[in-house]
């Protein structure tokens, strides 16, 4: 994906310097692969949804947790609201209201994870649509 982004200098800077910044996030690695598995299963790059799902696997998730991210739930409720709020933000952004916000700060997510939902969001949808635009498939496992 980064050789073929190259075809623009602009473009593979800000995915570099853009997923750079995204390795700060607040939320645990494991949760954020459940997030991400959710969001490539609606955008449907194969390549991304191969990726986050041997990331999540290192992240120590059950084959179980993986196909329920995949689905957009969790067995956790404060992780299964933060994921759906996560889909609406790709699917429906105008639909997230005030409401939504206050629910996740109830649950507990603080300000700083809740922003970056926007941040692991917009990531999955660069690099997904990108692979998919640029016809850029997972490769077949050779046993």
């Amino acid at each position: 994906m980064v050789s073929t982004m190259a075809h623009s200098p602009a473009l593979l800077q800000g995915y570099l310097d853009f997923s750079h910044a995204m390795k700060r996030v607040k939320m645990p690695r494991p949760l954020s692969e459940k997030v991400s598995l959710a969001l490539q299963e609606w955008i449907g790059c194969g390549l991304c949804m191969a990726a986050h799902t041997q990331a999540a696997r290192t992240a120590g998730l059950s084959e179980a947790d993986i196909a329920l991210a995949r689905q957009g739930v969790s067995t956790d409720a404060r992780e299964a609201a933060l994921i759906a709020v996560a889909v609406r933000v790709l699917a429906e952004p105008a639909s997230i209201s005030d409401a939504d916000v206050a629910e996740l700060r109830a649950l507990g997510w603080s300000d700083r994870v809740i922003a970056e939902i926007v941040g692991l969001v917009t990531l999955n949808l660069m690099t997904g649509a990108f692979n998919l635009l640029a016809g850029l498939e997972a490769k077949e496992e050779v046993a």
